[in-house]
Parts: C-alpha cells; sequence; structure tokens
C-alpha cells in the first residue's frame, strides 16, 4: 500500500479530484411535473409536487410549487408529465431544463 510520501511524490497530475467527467459536477436534483403553460418561447412551466410531513402532527401534505424549465426543442404541451432537471441558470428565473416527456397529455 502506499504512504501519504510516495502519493506525493507522484505529483500532481495523479490526483483524482482532476479527473474530468459527468459525475464531476455534482448532484443534480431532478423533478417530475406537470406542464401548466408553454407560451413562453423554449419556456414552460411545470407545476412539481412536493409531500412533506407535518412536523408536529405527522400529516403528510403536498406543496406544489411552479418552476419555469427551459424547452429548445419546444416539444412539451399543457397537460404533458415531464422530468425536468436542475441546470446553471438561464435566465433571471430559468434554472431547469426539460430531460424527458414521460407522458403526452391526451
Amino acid at each position: 500500500m502506499a504512504t501519504a510520501t510516495d502519493k506525493a511524490a507522484q505529483g500532481h497530475e495523479s490526483a483524482e479530484h482532476d479527473v474530468k467527467d459527468a459525475a464531476s459536477r455534482g448532484y443534480r436534483k431532478t423533478r417530475r411535473g406537470y406542464v401548466t403553460s408553454d407560451k413562453m418561447n423554449k419556456t414552460i412551466v411545470v407545476e412539481v409536487e412536493d409531500r412533506v410531513k407535518h412536523p408536529l402532527y405527522g400529516k403528510v401534505i403536498r406543496r406544489t410549487s411552479k418552476v419555469k424549465a427551459h424547452d429548445e426543442l419546444e416539444t412539451a404541451g399543457i397537460g404533458d408529465l415531464v422530468i425536468i432537471a436542475e441546470t446553471r441558470p438561464l435566465s433571471a428565473s430559468k434554472r431547469w431544463r426539460l430531460v424527458e416527456i414521460l407522458e403526452k397529455a391526451k
């Protein structure tokens, strides 16, 4: 097994944190929700549901929030069930992007 001095002698090039791959971006949140608006160019509004347990009474409460997501190809429509993922800020209010359309609206 290599000691700390042996690892230091190998140099900076072998450091694990230098490896650039998909995992180096860190953890990206994904959410699932329904499209409520598609009127903006390349932007959809997705209603995302969160289930939280009440701290005192223990009842599970449904909380919804609306987030704006980037839809480059403008494929999603109102009522579609979609998966969105966290991304870099794309505008003042857009921090999510469309990953997949799970179910088209009828």
